[in-house]
């Protein structure tokens, strides 16, 4: 039951991704242009998500899971190095690509090798990361 209601959230994640445009490159990379040709209508985009989700955050200590045992903690507010880092990386391969990792995922059916290829090198920088944040580490602690 509980691969059948996350195939059914991924399909509506990914079925609103693609009918909001955010699986758009040349349409979030307008949203991006603030100092160019701006294109506003994804902020309708990140609103109509934002607001429900922190609705959805504040009614989470109230309720249960449908599948599964609890809801994850929050994340620590506080601002680190990995935040900061891995904040820019995101932003700037948004920026440039145009996609991040839902949207990537939700145009794999039509867009192109370039969505393909976007995705590969996702997927390798994921499987990368660990044994780079590990040596980083290393390093830093050695100082």
């Amino acid at each position: 039951m509980r691969v059948i209601y996350a195939f059914i959230a991924g399909g509506l994640f990914g079925a609103g991704l693609f009918v909001s445009g955010m699986t758009d490159t040349v349409k979030v990379q307008g949203w991006l242009d603030v100092f160019g040709d701006w294109d506003p209508t994804l902020a309708f985009v990140m609103g109509g998500a934002i607001i429900p989700m922190a609705i959805a955050w504040a009614l989470v200590p109230r309720r249960k899971p449908l599948v599964g045992g609890a809801f994850p903690t929050p994340p620590d507010p506080q601002v680190g190095r990995e935040l900061i880092i891995g904040s820019t990386l995101f932003g700037a391969g948004w920026g440039l690509a145009g996609l991040c990792p839902g949207p990537a995922i939700a145009s794999l059916s039509y867009g192109g090798a370039g969505h393909w290829i976007f995705a590969a090198a996702m997927l390798v920088g994921m499987a990368i990361t660990p044994g780079l944040r590990s040596e980083l580490d290393r390093r830093l602690a050695r100082g």
